[in-house]
């Protein structure tokens, strides 16, 4: 079954909570980029220690690489955890 974009973006990325939560991350992100860890196009991502996009604090937030944090995050999102065999 394709992926339906348009009505996950209705019912999820739309919504009030899911806007504030996303600027929270790019507030973290822009945070880093002044503070010279990061920079544009650098392949990393940055990880909320305690999964709280929220929380900013420079002791909460680490750089890591894409393919690091998204699998350190799997399941604890949007997206689902990869069932074993």
């Amino acid at each position: 079954m394709p992926r339906d974009y348009k009505r996950e973006y209705e019912t999820y990325h739309k919504s009030a909570k899911q806007k504030r939560r996303r600027a929270k991350r790019n507030t973290a992100r822009r945070k880093m980029e002044k503070a010279g860890k990061v920079r544009k196009g650098d392949g990393k991502d940055i990880d909320h220690k305690d999964h709280n996009p929220n929380n900013n604090s420079t002791k909460n937030l680490k750089v890591m690489s894409k393919s690091k944090n998204r699998a350190k995050n799997l399941g604890k999102g949007g997206r689902p955890k990869a069932k074993k065999k």
